[in-house]
């Protein structure tokens, strides 16, 4: 009689709530499989209804400390289209800016802190500098990089507090600008060393086969704005994103499944650099090349390089900014509010996150949706792992337990699920 196996962790810590995995195996075949998230109610839709629509990028930047200026960004986006906001040149690109400060912390972390370990054979990245005491060393210096980045334009590294509707309260001048060159500079050094150890890991098998979808728009890679293109030929609008993108519940979540027209589709670095390759700087598309990266890339488990290549990307557009950078007028624009509904998207380093506001008249907030980009993922996060476990049903239960947290850690969902995954348990019968 075939044998029947249950692998589940009845807990997960998340910076973002609370989850738990299951797989259930009868013999070879794969029977269920879910990911479950009981990620607590934190209100911050709520939170933000009755409040001055002024005060959302300080609310929305709470959300997450590893990607505040997405949730600013969409924000900031939303409201302004809304309200008819011209933004200068020279405040969009300090924006953008500020914004490479984010992808560069953010896929430093992962690569280095929660990535990198699983394909190595370590428990964690402490173990990890125990061996490769320069590897781990070249990743928080990269990260340092990055927040030191973000502090000089945004204020601080953690919640900045310089964002808001309009622009910036300060803008920095180019004297200050130009004290990150250098360590922008050895960043980039650092972050083309990290692809090439990167794209020396060995990859197991995989390729994913739902919709791919990013932000497009046109003489730049995706960051802080854009249309939403997929490469199944959707191209819409940022106010067109509900009537094509559908949030449902199903019971063993409290976080929200996203469905695309009826189906799974992905966000985040494998569909950012399938759409949008071609928009990379020369020297991130050619340390691409070098290193064997095709276009697209639809394996999961390489992203790890795909972030590598738009962490070169980061540094380099940062210097780039940085380079032409002229000292605006004035850090921002004076925005005066408008009765309706304003919608707002931007690409987080996990993927696209999508603000909707209702305001009224006087600014109050009447309404707020937030779709943030690791909701929207689950769905295909669920398929991957089915796929994985089906593949490798004959592993022994510690190993294909492994290969589940990497298949998640593929998605960089969160923080805290990444550093201190799933602590599974094995029922046979």
């Amino acid at each position: 009689m075939p044998e029947r196996r249950t692998i589940t962790t009845d807990y997960l810590a998340r910076v973002e709530g609370e989850g738990a995995m299951t797989v259930r195996l009868d013999g070879g075949e794969v029977e269920h499989v879910e990911l479950r998230i009981f990620e607590p109610p934190r209100f911050f839709e709520a939170l933000l209804q009755g409040r001055d629509f002024r005060e959302a990028p300080d609310i929305t930047a709470r959300i997450c400390g590893i990607c505040p200026v997405a949730y600013q960004t969409s924000a900031v986006n939303a409201l302004e289209s809304l309200c008819g906001a011209e933004i200068p040149e020279p405040v969009r690109e300090l924006r953008r800016l500020l914004y490479c400060g984010e992808w560069i912390e953010s896929h430093a972390l992962h690569v280095y802190m929660l990535h990198a370990p699983d394909f190595l054979g370590y428990e964690s990245a402490v173990e990890l500098a125990r061996d490769a005491p320069e590897a781990v060393q070249r990743g928080l210096a990269l990260k340092r990089t990055g927040n030191e980045l973000m502090t000089l334009v945004g204020g601080r590294e953690i919640h900045p507090i310089n964002v808001r509707v309009g622009g910036f309260y300060r803008a920095p001048t180019k004297r200050e600008l130009r004290t990150m060159v250098d360590p922008l500079e050895r960043a980039r050094e650092a972050a083309l060393e990290t692809l090439r150890w990167t794209a020396t890991l060995e990859f197991p098998e995989r390729r994913v086969e739902c919709e791919l979808v990013s932000l497009q728009q046109p003489g730049e890679y995706p960051i802080e704005r854009g249309r939403i293109v997929s490469d199944r030929g959707l191209d819409i609008a940022p106010k067109e994103y509900e009537e094509h993108f559908v949030e449902e519940h199903v019971e063993r979540s409290t976080a929200l499944h996203s469905r695309l027209d009826g189906g799974t589709y992905l966000l985040g670095p494998l569909a950012r650099y399938a759409l949008n390759a071609g928009s990379l700087s020369p020297l991130a598309r050619e340390s691409a090349k070098e290193v064997g990266l095709e276009v697209p890339c639809l394996n999961p488990f390489r992203s790890i390089v795909v972030r590598s290549v738009e962490l070169v990307y980061a540094c380099d557009e940062a210097l780039r900014l940085i380079e032409g950078y002229e000292e605006p007028d004035r850090p921002f624009v004076e925005v005066e509010p408008v009765a309706g509904t304003g919608f707002g998207v931007s690409e987080a380093p996990r993927g696209m996150l999508y603000h909707r506001y209702r305001i009224a008249a006087d600014g109050t907030i009447e309404e707020a949706k937030i779709v943030p980009p690791t909701s929207q993922n689950q769905r295909a996060i669920e398929d991957d792992l089915r796929d994985v476990a089906a593949r490798n049903a004959t592993l022994a239960d510690d190993e294909l337990r492994a290969l589940c947290e990497q298949t998640i850690r593929n998605y960089d969902p969160c923080i805290s699920c990444a550093t201190h995954f799933l602590d599974l348990q094995v029922e046979r019968r």
